[in-house]
């Protein structure tokens, strides 16, 4: 029977439907010009909120789901490698959809779309801004109007990150299934993604000696997404119709973002360390990357997302020195459950 609920597996979300998303640390780009895709430096950890219940904000606890660390203006970068069966994903940042700019809804659209189509679209790296292009994820607090929330809707209400996973319906699923039992027969290969997020992982941080959960619940410093550079990615089209796909979400979950020091106090672990200086990683020679799928077509972007500003507008011109990376460093890319994460209201 298949497994219904959202669970933790390591780092690695698993929703229903055999859909997989880690979420991985990386280089921030400059929010000028358009660059190809920095690498994975590491996963975020990723804990439940209710084994946090004593020291998280009661609207957390409201909303359940799941929470990461992550720091002010750091960027990150959505995985979906491993992702077992085709599944439509919605993304919503602050609960505006990263694909179509439209509010978050609990059904599914093609026109615009509103998902991404697993596992033809490997990763995500930030808001379809462009055609061909993404604006990069980076964290902001709430509060200032930086985020893709406060720009889109003028109010900075949720933050976070919103995932929701669609199957296919029944029909289509066992069609699916019997294609690729003929494939898998005739050509005994596995075709498999190998996403630059299988770079070596950051310096793992160590668990502080004192544990968190007697410590009193307070409001936290909330985070959400705004945007920073521009990168070569596309945002694939889907080439079923909405029908082959199931009328209701499989499942859903709300992703927190936690400042590091709330980290440390909530959870009792050490945050993970800052981020990598960009500079830096390309004077070391190691690699950038360029992904291209010419079968696929990729989805037009909405004035919506194509008009949201990058987070220097309200913090501040990026002073990170920025070394572009030689032609040779730029790779051409082709072709056991944890317990259950408890929904909440949202």
């Amino acid at each position: 029977m298949a497994d219904d609920a959202v669970r933790i597996d390591g780092n690695t979300l698993r929703l229903p439907g055999g859909v997989r998303v880690r979420f991985m640390r990386t280089l921030r780009l400059p929010e000028t010009g358009t660059h190809e895709l920095p690498p994975g430096l590491g996963e975020f950890p990723v804990r439940r909120v209710e084994d946090h219940a004593d020291t998280v904000p009661a609207e957390w606890r409201a909303r359940g789901g799941v929470m990461l660390p992550v720091y002010l203006r750091e960027a990150m970068w959505l995985s979906f490698a491993g992702s077992t069966e085709p599944a439509a994903l919605q993304v919503g940042v602050g609960k505006v959809c990263a694909v179509s700019g439209r509010p978050w809804s609990s059904l599914l659209a093609q026109d615009p779309q509103n998902y991404l189509v697993l596992p033809r679209q490997p990763w995500l790296d930030g808001i379809n801004s462009g055609k061909g292009t993404v604006r990069q994820f980076v964290a902001v607090p709430l509060g200032l109007g930086a985020t893709v929330e406060g720009q889109v809707t003028g109010e900075e209400v949720w933050g976070g990150l919103q995932l929701q996973s669609f199957r296919l319906n029944d029909a289509e699923l066992a069609k699916w299934r019997e294609w690729e039992r003929r494939r898998s027969v005739s050509t005994r290969s596995v075709k498999s993604v190998s996403a630059f997020g299988a770079a070596p992982p950051a310096p793992g941080a160590a668990m502080a000696a004192a544990p968190a959960s007697a410590a009193r619940a307070r409001s936290a410093p909330a985070m959400g997404l705004g945007v920073g550079g521009s990168m070569r990615q596309e945002v694939y089209a889907d080439e079923r119709s909405r029908g082959a796909w199931a009328r209701e979400p499989a499942g859903r979950v709300f992703v927190h973002l936690v400042t590091p020091p709330e980290w440390r106090r909530i959870t009792g672990e050490a945050p993970p360390p800052s981020p990598v200086d960009r500079a830096a990683y390309t004077r070391a020679g190691l690699p950038w990357f360029e992904y291209y799928d010419d079968a696929a077509q990729d989805v037009a972007p909405t004035d919506t997302l194509g008009s949201v500003r990058p987070v220097g507008e309200w913090l501040g011109d990026d002073h990170e020195p920025w070394q572009e990376p030689a032609p040779h460093q730029v790779k051409q890319l082709g072709d056991a459950p944890g317990e259950p994460v408890e929904d909440g209201d949202w």
